[in-house]
């Protein structure tokens, strides 16, 4: 459904330069309003001038806590309807779709024939759309959209829109509308418009995205945020560059859920963050002629890893370099010592051979206690939410709401904890959601704590149903045999470890063996029929007995390979039956404890572990890059290259070579 909304909206819109509206930057736009907070009613309004398939107004809608009203204009009259069918099979039937130019001739009028005003309104315009003003006169708009603002250029038509956007807003309304990063700098005409809506307070916001998000252009793009309800009190802009937080997904980029997590929260609470965001007052913005390009305000590049010439001709590791890992040091401050002592002011050197660099972090008694004690800050959460799970019943909670509890508790959990990034664990609950744990919510939302098996069927190519096993998409056959059937499984793991390690040693026989002068030459392929055959046609050679010892070795092992694999297959049938008939008897408690503890809590901690394995790798990995950087100072290389020049000069001299000064 993703898929064909996107290449639908993508292809109606490439005449007009509308791009489809990637899900996650609708879902920064609805949270970023703030909807979720109101007390909404079946009264509360949402509009979206531009609204292509929809996909925006029920991003909006579905953060509202009750039914909200939407409203929609689209000029497309294929996509229009696209629209009108998408909110059809969203349940919202009454949401009001009209085919149209909204620059033009906007559809939705008030009583008094002005622009009808909504309480939100959300938008994702052409993008410098070159015919913006066909059809009216924006000199002399019957509107009055620009009054006040001034006109925008001819073959510029953001500010059209946004500025359409500003007019349809309630005295109290926000909107949020995607436009060109090109708005937030460009001259002229836009300049004076940029300056007039500075000036006014009504642009709360700004949010830079990365570049390559929207599919049919790769140019940047930012959120513009508007506020009609406070415009008057407004002391600044809050800007955040958000075009560092992404993930390549094929050609394009994407923000993942813990990079729309982060936008939201920050933007919200209007957090000042290094690198990311601040709030900018009006004073600065006009010491910058209301430039509102984002690098500006926000340096954003990351700081280059310096060379230091002194420490690569005397030797030694810049202890700025070591000071730049002080979060490391606060959690373990004898650690520092442990691996390094000065050398000289200013450097330090390694207490240990670089080999031992890891080997020392992980076994020192103040990271073994971070370590354990992240595992314990886990347990403790898994304690919180297992009580929470157990009271899961059927039709008695929804799965989107749970998640949204579940991702909350987590992060809060985890903030302000010591070198965790809360978002980095956040993202990895909701990457297990997507792959399993949402499926099994949905199903226990409608079926209960049941672990029902099922059937494999499929047909042959003579059209008749094939039985290819049973499968529980609730509870897998691995848990319940980890579980309950540990024992033979262990025999299983124990007859494939030897039938690998034969397999390896028969492989290793035959590449010995094989080459041209090898003695498997002869064979013209290796198999036990030629093995066989070959070992009657040597029978009473006297000058074949190393190739029958070999030829016989051969066989001893493919023979106990059959065998192996004869009793692996036994075994396993003999623990799938085990298995399979386990779950009838399994008790609600014990469906619970398989799927809350063996599969989404072992899971999610093991996600988590990792998170904080990296940590440990992070540090470690620097340890190396900078012993190795300093590791040999420039005389020594210089010494070490004349010592190898007078070796290779030796060494020519003997071979009568000889090299003139």
């Amino acid at each position: 459904y993703e898929y064909l909304m996107r290449h639908f909206a993508t292809e109606s819109g490439k005449s007009k330069g509308q791009f489809y509206t990637p899900a996650e930057v609708s879902r920064v736009i609805a949270q970023i309003l703030g909807i979720r907070e109101e007390e909404t009613t079946e009264q509360t309004t949402v509009y979206d001038p531009t609204c292509g398939s929809g996909s925006l107004l029920l991003k909006v809608a579905d953060e509202a806590t009750t039914g909200v009203t939407l409203y929609g204009q689209e000029k497309d009259a294929a996509t229009s309807g696209l629209a009108r069918m998408n909110m059809i099979l969203h349940q919202y039937p009454t949401a009001i779709i009209k085919q149209g130019n909204t620059l033009a001739n906007p559809l939705f009028l008030s009583k008094d024939g002005g622009v009808k005003t909504f309480d939100y309104v959300v938008a994702n315009p052409p993008f410098s759309d070159k015919r913006w003003s066909t059809g009216f006169n924006p000199e002399a708009d019957d509107f009055g959209r620009f009054e006040g603002f001034g006109v925008p250029p001819g073959k510029q038509g953001d500010y059209g829109y946004l500025l359409h956007i500003l007019r349809s807003l309630k005295s109290t309304g926000r909107g949020a509308c995607i436009l060109p990063h090109g708005v937030l700098f460009r001259g002229n005409a836009e300049a004076e418009i940029r300056r007039n809506l500075i000036k006014r307070g009504y642009i709360k916001g700004i949010i830079g995205l990365p570049a390559n998000l929207f599919y049919g252009t790769g140019i940047p793009a930012c959120i513009v945020v508007l506020d009609r309800s406070k415009a008057a009190s407004r002391q600044g802009i809050f800007m955040i560059d958000a075009s560092g937080g992404l993930m390549k997904d094929g050609n394009k980029n994407r923000l993942r859920d813990r990079d729309i997590h982060r936008i939201v929260d920050v933007f919200k609470k209007q957090l000042s963050i290094p690198k990311y965001s601040r709030f900018v007052e009006f004073a600065e913005i006009a010491g910058n002629e209301f430039n509102l390009n984002i690098p500006r305000y926000i340096d954003s590049q990351q700081q280059e890893d310096i060379q230091d010439i002194e420490a690569h001709l005397r030797g030694g590791i810049p202890d700025r370099d070591l000071e730049s890992l002080a979060k490391y040091w606060q959690i373990c401050p004898n650690l520092k010592s442990t691996l390094f002592q000065p050398q000289r002011p200013h450097y330090s050197q390694l207490n240990l051979d670089q080999s031992q660099v890891k080997q020392s972090i992980y076994e020192h008694p103040e990271f073994i206690e971070f370590i354990e004690s992240m595992t314990g800050l886990f347990a403790q959460w898994r304690e919180l939410w297992r009580s929470r799970f157990n009271g899961l019943e059927k039709e008695s909670f929804k799965p989107k709401a749970l998640v949204w509890e579940l991702g909350e508790s987590l992060l809060a959990h985890y903030q302000g904890k010591p070198l965790v990034d809360h978002y980095g664990i956040y993202q990895h609950l909701l990457d297990y959601w997507g792959e399993v744990m949402e499926d099994d919510c949905y199903y226990l939302a409608e079926e209960g704590w049941k672990a029902e098996t099922k059937r494999i069927l499929e047909e042959n190519k003579k059209g008749k149903a094939v039985d290819k096993g049973w499968v529980c998409d609730l509870i897998p056959k691995a848990l319940i045999v980890g579980r309950y059937f540990a024992k033979q499984q262990q025999s299983i793991n124990q007859l494939e470890g030897e039938l690998e390690s034969l397999t390896a040693q028969r492989t290793e026989l035959e590449e010995e063996h094989s080459g041209e002068e090898g003695l498997l030459a002869e064979l013209e392929r290796i198999n036990k029929a030629n093995i066989s055959t070959r070992l009657k046609e040597v029978k009473g050679d006297k000058d074949a007995d190393e190739e029958r010892e070999v030829l016989n070795l051969w066989l001893q092992f493919y023979n106990r390979e059959a065998k192996l694999k004869k009793e692996i297959k036994a075994e396993t049938e003999v623990l799938d039956l085990l298995a399979y008939k386990q779950y009838p008897l399994l008790a609600v408690e014990e469906i619970k404890a398989l799927v809350i503890d063996d599969k989404w809590m072992r899971k999610l901690g093991e996600a988590i572990h990792g998170e904080v394995d990296r940590i440990s790798q992070g540090l470690t990995q620097r340890m190396k890059v900078l012993a190795e950087r300093y590791d040999q100072p420039l005389p020594q290389i210089i010494s070490q290259v004349d010592e190898l020049s007078l070796k290779v000069e030796g060494h020519l001299e003997k071979m009568g070579f000889l090299i003139e000064n």
